[in-house]
């Protein structure tokens, strides 16, 4: 929307005092009317917690970095929840008050599109059991055809392991 478009909004949401107003703090008016006016407003991005304790929601349409759409989370429901940094949240959220910035969220209703109460069922990634292979791919097929059996002696292949090939385009990797 345009700047001229988001003034005709304003007009129709009964907004005031919106002359001389930059395009984003237009949409935060619009917003904040909206909210006084139909009650509460839901809200949903990926969650960033900072080294105070507090978090934000960030906005895919800003690459995840801060800007004045972020979702304010207070520590208490980082803590509660158990929330880390990466997860998907979203909930109620509230208009802020005269001196906040941002947008808070009022009550988490998912976590990573699921109820908040199944977070506590997984496991970090941590803690999980790596299963390393135990059984082994041998490369060599003939015994004359050294460059397999010199890679079966230097980097042995195990069944389900992970392996980076490094070679020029259009060389076979596949």
């Amino acid at each position: 929307m345009t700047v001229a478009e988001l003034h005709e909004v304003c007009k129709r949401e009964g907004v005031k005092e919106f002359t001389g107003m930059k395009k984003q703090e237009l949409i935060f008016k619009i917003l904040k009317e909206r909210i006084q006016q139909n009650g509460l407003m839901y809200g949903e991005g990926v969650l960033e917690v900072l080294p105070d304790g507090y978090g934000f929601l960030r906005n895919p349409d800003y690459n995840y970095l801060s800007s004045p759409d972020d979702i304010y989370v207070s520590p208490s429901q980082i803590k509660r929840f158990g929330i880390r940094t990466g997860a998907v949240v979203s909930g109620q959220i509230r208009p802020p008050k005269e001196s906040e910035k941002y947008f808070a969220l009022l009550r988490v209703e998912a976590i990573n599109y699921e109820e908040p109460d199944r977070l506590s069922e997984k496991v970090n990634f941590s803690d999980l059991t790596p299963l390393h292979p135990e059984k082994r791919f041998i490369l060599e097929t003939k015994p004359e055809e050294l460059n397999m059996r010199i890679i079966d002696l230097i980097t042995p292949v195990g069944k389900g392991q992970r392996g980076l090939i490094v070679a020029p385009p259009r060389t076979g990797k596949t």
